[in-house]
């Protein structure tokens, strides 16, 4: 249960939730906030937090004109942002169905997250995944054969972008709006097991904490926490030995690195979007010289010169 206090802002009775001391990332956030915000139960929470934190948050939905319902899920955010004493922001981008539906909405989303924030002159966006999202992402990860890097999961705070809900679990987001007498949107697409995270969610990891007998959300969440301050260690390592920010991309010094930092070096060159392993490969066989050149994902070209390495996005 939740327990009352007086409200923050203008949200009469404003319940403050059992888990507001397992947010994270807030310590350094000033000025205004945007909170990227679907209606369902994890982004309505978060909103409600940040009005118990005293936080000056715009409320920003991203309609993404896939559903008939989407204009009543607008309502609901605009609805719970005004009982907060909220500004609330809605954006509406245009896709179209076909393949990579979940990456070209998670694409269009952010954007319209970035654009609104430079809108308000908000320096932080906050968005509410889970421990729940983090154990999915995890397998997700795992699924594509990803390195530390993937498998470390969702960072807390990537850029201007904050999860501080990443060591609370979405039942406990559930029972928030519960107590706040809210009811969510529901999001049938998080039910459609035709998408990966969504079969991951239903079948994969209630098969998995069955077999083993065990709760694997907070086991794969803390197992993400770990890897992703131990993954930044090695990244600051590797940039540490090929330097890049001197224009100095010595394939010399690259080939003559330990092949675990090389690797690192090159991920953390190549920055968004992360190269896969076999990529990061071929960017290691142009740097031995034994091929001139490679493309790889985010329309990219790699290639050496003078004993230097280069990349440039090709249009």
């Amino acid at each position: 249960m939740s327990r009352l206090v007086d409200p923050v802002l203008a949200a009469d009775d404003l319940a403050v939730p059992d888990w507001i001391d397992r947010v994270v990332g807030l310590g350094d956030v000033h000025g205004k906030v945007v909170v990227g915000c679907s209606g369902g139960p994890d982004s309505l929470a978060l909103l409600a937090a940040s009005a118990v934190l005293g936080l000056d948050a715009v409320a920003v939905h991203v309609d993404h004109g896939l559903r008939a319902e989407s204009a009543s899920e607008t309502e609901v955010v605009a609805t719970r942002a005004r009982e907060l004493g909220f500004v609330s922001d809605l954006r509406r981008v245009d896709l179209s169905a076909g393949p990579n539906l979940e990456a070209r909405a998670r694409s269009a989303r952010y954007r319209a997250l970035d654009e609104a924030a430079q809108a308000h002159h908000a320096s932080t966006i906050l968005v509410g995944h889970t421990a729940d999202d983090q154990a999915e992402t995890v397998l997700l990860a795992l699924l594509r054969g990803s390195a530390m890097s993937g498998l470390a999961g969702m960072p807390v705070r990537r850029g201007q972008i904050v999860r501080p809900l990443l060591r609370v679990r979405r039942y406990e987001t559930e029972a928030y709006c519960s107590d706040l007498g809210w009811e969510p949107v529901r999001d049938p697409s998080n039910y459609d097991r035709a998408f990966r995270r969504a079969w991951i969610r239903h079948e994969v990891l209630p098969l998995l904490s069955q077999g083993s007998e065990r709760d694997l959300i907070p086991v794969l969440a803390r197992q993400a926490e770990v890897l992703r301050v131990e993954s930044e260690y090695l990244d600051e390592a590797a940039q540490a030995l090929w330097p890049q920010s001197d224009g100095d991309t010595s394939t010399r010094r690259l080939t003559k690195m330990p092949i675990a930092l090389a690797r690192r070096a090159v991920r953390c060159w190549l920055g968004s979007p992360p190269p896969a392993f076999d990529e990061v490969e071929r960017v290691m066989a142009v740097a031995r010289g034994e091929v001139i050149a490679t493309e790889i994902s985010g329309g990219r070209r790699v290639w050496r010169s003078s004993g230097q390495m280069f990349a440039e996005e090709r249009h």
